[in-house]
């Protein structure tokens, strides 16, 4: 109360007193500051019971004051004064001591509001500088602290103001020579040590000066702590021959600081520092990003973190509560378990780590390239294969079911292109010539999740199967080529390849020894081989002009294209035209949510493959007459066998058709369920097999109205 009566009467007699020039009132708090110091006996009252703080944010008011009076960039003798005479260096001191006790947070806010209210550039100054990178390293040392607020509203201000002129981020990498010796430890060398020394070498060979070392600029200065008294003898540095070299080691503080207040309990302080990250990352400063890589432990905060996080998941997570969280952000992640109304055991931990994981793919999408692809390479050999490779190889199949859930659910997730394409290295490998029975060996992960497509679990084959669907549709090339281009390039399903020079196959009559012939197909005992389209013929659909064909404008192609897929599903075995509102994409929203059916999914990667736009997928999966090498089989050949199999099969089921017709109508949510039916699976395969036909003539026909079109 007293404190407060007197800060009252200070302001009181300022007001009646007549103005002083600007400089003599800055000057005059400034000495209200250090007279406090000279003339208290009592160092344990709060600065709070002071008048510090006034005067401090009466200096700083001054100091905008003064720079709002003159000419843009230029310096006024207030803020000449204040660099003249190290203020930030005593404040700096006295902020470290804590001298009055709170007088730390006095400084952080006076350092926080100085960076930010005054317009003009401050950190160039090594008088600003200086005392900036040493009140740096005073945060983030104690968690908890009653400091934190404000520490991490001053290193953000500072990260701020290194995003607005990112050159600056080198006065920030603080450079220390360490001793390498042989033994592997390594010493520490300031500039004491080079005195009297004309030069050391660097463990290339290169020589440095003691001047190039303590450059003025800051950027290749060589920092000389507060309370280095250290000698030689106390550093263990000796000239023996086990130092064997010296190399120039960077400190970069302000990300330490920052690493540090991510781990804070309180939640808002720990989201600010990730903020900070953020800005820091992406600065294009190449000593910066190596020295973010090299000099700190970010890359492992993020990956010991992800790992944290993955472990305290539980065992088992029902795949369809991890596919019902919804979208994640990094910094909005709370949670409370009785507000939501579809809780389920572990969802606290998994929007944890969903939530940390987007922060990590964040990061590297903001990143400096350099360092993006060293954060990206740390989560793939640390978290992706350290942690989620022996959950995805284990054989207990519960286990199998959520590790891969949770893979599903990252590949959804990420949009970083490095780090997509460390994942993809990690799934899939590097590899991209064709595949052989040796394979297996050079990349198992690959093998075995392609193994699982088929596994005994629907459960499991329905979730690789969704996971290499959404992988399917990243944006990213290899994806692609690895899965499939690389088993199409050689064109090794056909017996016809386009001739060149070398090419000795002679080709009679328009057709190819042992060939496959559609006509001796019963099913399709209209179709003429004069329809066979080649590789490049089918990218605009458009046949060869022939006495046939004289006019020809691959209309008439594309149909007969049409009408193979669409007649594939005899008409004894069809039942769409009997209900109202059927189509495919209404059967793959309805296996989304329960899912039934491994054979819908299976037809979706299909369809999801068959949209590419690459002359071989064309080919393969959407040609029905191309003339198959020996043992080889084409999508609709594949069709065609397991319609012929559906025939013989259907004739055995007593009132198929109306059963088939409540089928398909339980299926849609048109009829309520009732009694189980007979042959349910078959008659859902019938469905999904005539709704897939369907779905592979539709995609026909707007691939060729979208390359016909200009």
């Amino acid at each position: 109360m007293f404190s407060k009566l007197t800060s009252i009467l200070q302001h009181a007699v300022e007001a009646l007193a007549p103005s002083l020039p600007l400089q003599e009132d800055f000057v005059y708090h400034w000495k209200a500051i250090t007279h406090y110091y000279i003339e208290t006996s009592d160092d344990k009252a709060p600065v709070t019971d002071t008048n510090i703080p006034s005067h401090l944010e009466q200096m700083l008011d001054i100091l905008v004051q003064e720079e709002h009076e003159r000419e843009s960039g230029e310096t006024g003798p207030c803020m000449e004064y204040l660099l003249h005479h190290k203020i930030l260096e005593t404040l700096y001191t006295l902020g470290k001591a804590d001298c009055p006790p709170g007088m730390k947070q006095q400084v952080l806010a006076f350092y926080t509001k100085l960076l930010g209210r005054i317009r003009q550039p401050l950190l160039p100054h090594i008088n600003v500088y200086k005392p900036v990178q040493k009140l740096i390293r005073l945060c983030g040392e104690v968690l908890t602290a009653p400091t934190e607020n404000e520490e991490i509203q001053f290193l953000c201000i500072v990260c701020a103001k290194l995003k607005q002129d990112p050159y600056l981020v080198n006065f920030f990498l603080e450079n220390k020579l360490k001793v390498l010796a042989s033994k592997g430890s390594a010493s520490v060398i300031t500039e004491d040590m080079l005195k009297g020394q004309d030069s050391l070498m660097t463990d290339t060979g290169q020589s440095i000066q003691p001047e190039e070392i303590s450059n003025a600029a800051g950027a290749e200065h060589i920092e000389k702590e507060d309370d280095l008294s250290t000698s030689l003898d106390e550093l263990n540095v000796t000239s023996s021959p086990e130092a064997s070299a010296i190399r120039l080691n960077q400190d970069y503080n302000l990300v330490n600081s920052l690493l540090n207040l991510t781990k804070s309990p309180d939640g808002r302080v720990a989201v600010k520092a990730c903020e900070g990250l953020m800005l820091l990352v992406s600065l294009p400063e190449p000593a910066a990003a190596k020295c973010l890589t090299q000099s700190t432990c970010l890359c492992e905060l993020l990956t010991d973190r992800l790992t944290t996080l993955y472990n305290a998941l539980p065992l088992s997570v029902d795949p369809l509560d991890i596919e019902s969280v919804e979208a994640v952000n990094w910094g909005l992640d709370s949670y409370s378990h009785k507000e939501d109304a579809s809780a389920f055991p572990g969802k606290r931990a998994l929007i944890s780590f969903l939530s940390w994981f987007d922060y990590c793919d964040q990061l590297i999408k903001e990143a400096q390239k350099t360092t993006a692809v060293a954060m990206a390479r740390s989560v793939r050999e640390r978290f992706f294969v350290g942690v989620m490779e022996p959950q995805l190889m284990q054989t207990s199949e519960i286990g199998i079911l959520t590790s891969t859930a949770l893979l599903h659910r990252i590949v959804r997730q990420v949009t970083s292109d490095v780090l997509l394409q460390e994942m993809v290295d990690f799934i899939l490998g590097g590899h991209r010539e064709p595949e052989t029975l040796t394979d297996i060996n050079r990349h198992p992960l690959r093998h075995r999740l392609i193994e699982h497509c088929d596994h005994i679990s629907d459960e499991i084959s329905i979730m690789t199967l969704r996971m290499f669907e959404h992988l399917l549709q990243k944006p990213n090339e290899h994806i692609l080529y690895n899965l499939v281009l690389r088993n199409l390039e050689e064109r090794n399903y056909t017996e016809y390849k386009p001739p060149c020079q070398e090419d000795k196959d002679v080709v009679e009559n328009g057709q190819i020894a042992g060939a496959v012939d559609l006509e001796e197909d019963p099913l399709f005992a209209d179709l003429s081989p004069d329809n066979t389209l080649s590789n490049q013929e089918w990218l605009s659909v458009s046949p060869p002009i022939s006495p046939e064909h004289p006019k020809n404008d691959g209309k008439s192609e594309v149909h007969k294209i049409v009408n193979s897929f669409l007649c594939l599903v005899p008409e004894e075995a069809k039942s769409s035209y009997h209900v109202e509102g059927t189509g495919y994409d209404t059967y793959l929203r309805d296996a989304h949510r329960q899912p039934y059916d491994v054979n819908l999914q299976v037809t979706s990667v299909l369809s999801k493959l068959s949209l590419f736009p690459h002359p071989h997928i064309h080919e393969y999966l959407l040609d029905p007459y191309v003339n198959l090498a020996s043992g080889c089989r084409s999508l609709f050949s594949v069709i065609v066998r397991v319609v012929g199999d559906l025939m013989v099969r259907i004739q055995r089921i007593p009132d198929f058709t109306p059963k088939l017709l409540l089928v398909r109508k339980r299926l849609l949510g048109l009829e309520p369920e009732g009694p189980i039916i007979d042959h349910m699976t078959l008659l859902e395969g019938v469905i999904v097999l005539e709704e897939f036909c369907k779905e592979l003539a539709a995609i026909a026909f707007v691939k060729y109205h979208a390359s016909s079109t200009p």
